[in-house]
């Protein structure tokens, strides 16, 4: 692991080399399995861009927070630690993997939950690996592409396969897909796969006309739910600086009120947030917004402890 000391831990939490005695564990994995001719590195300071962008908001955190009606962090004795930047390799996909799992799972057995900045959407493969072995998970994936391809340029662990794979893991019982649109990353043999799987897919029209709620209702009381979030399905006029902004996205506030709905019924049992691009990003304000829905997470967890 490693971390610049001129970067801050994220949100006002420390640095640390395990989990031990946290609730949460922040850790940044800035490379996943990379694709042929696609340049991976591009989201390498994603990590470093969410701990700089909440800075100045980690010395406030006693004030009251309008988004929770409290302070964010109401309980004293609820510990988050930032475990720094993953040792991963712009090339090493199979190494990068398996740091990956291995972190997720040193995290899950000190009994925190692990949150996870990427990276490009690779990085959950592994992420949701490691929770195999224990309670069975639901995955809410939040994303503007279903990531059903079986293999891409004849690579089955990349950015574009992602829940193909998660459906492949025996502890992965339902997955709630939400926010595609446009192309999609789906010819039709995907879309009748996951269906055929029992994925339910909800575009982002679906949620721009109805809400999040029909959602949520596939969302069971008390079960386990993994969230992975890809910034791309927000909308690009919120979020420019992912690889592919397109019209048409959610808002903040649908995603934090997704997340906050599965808090309120379910256990946030891990989080993954990925495919930010920190040079698209010159003023600071992308990297603000997506800093700010990893801290309701955060904010969340405080409250179910």
């Amino acid at each position: 692991m490693s971390s610049s000391r001129k970067v801050p831990p994220f949100l006002g939490t420390r640095f640390a080399k395990t989990a031990r005695a946290a609730q949460a564990a922040v850790f940044a994995a800035r490379y996943g399995t990379p694709y042929r001719g696609i340049d991976n590195k591009v989201h390498a300071a994603a990590g470093d861009a969410f701990r700089r962008a909440l800075a100045a908001d980690a010395e406030w955190l006693e004030h009251w927070d309008f988004d929770f009606g409290g302070p964010l962090l109401p309980k004293p004795d609820f510990k988050a630690v930032d475990l720094g930047n993953l040792a991963t390799s712009p090339r090493d996909g199979k190494g990068n993997r398996r740091k990956i799992e291995a972190m997720t799972r040193a995290i899950l057995k000190e009994g925190a939950v692990p949150i996870m900045f990427g990276g490009d959407d690779s990085v959950p493969i592994p992420f949701i690996e490691a929770f195999s072995g224990g309670p069975p998970v639901m995955i809410l994936q939040i994303d503007a592409h279903i990531d059903w391809r079986d293999e891409r340029y004849g690579e089955r662990m990349g950015f574009s396969s992602t829940m193909r794979r998660a459906s492949e893991c025996a502890h992965v019982w339902r997955m709630v897909q939400v926010g595609a649109r446009g192309m999609g990353s789906a010819r039709e043999g995907e879309i009748r796969t996951a269906q055929d799987w029992g994925s339910h897919l909800f575009t982002s029209r679906d949620v721009l006309r109805h809400g999040v709620a029909p959602v949520l209702e596939h969302v069971e009381e008390g079960s386990a739910c993994v969230i992975n979030l890809d910034l791309d399905v927000l909308d690009s006029s919120v979020m420019p600086a992912v690889a592919y902004p397109s019209p048409g996205g959610l808002g903040f506030h649908h995603v934090v009120d997704l997340i906050a709905g599965v808090a309120a019924k379910a256990k946030i049992a891990g989080f993954a947030m990925v495919e930010f691009e920190p040079r698209r990003d010159p003023a600071g304000t992308a990297a603000f917004t997506a800093a700010r829905i990893a801290a309701h997470v955060l904010g969340h967890l405080c409250r179910a402890q």
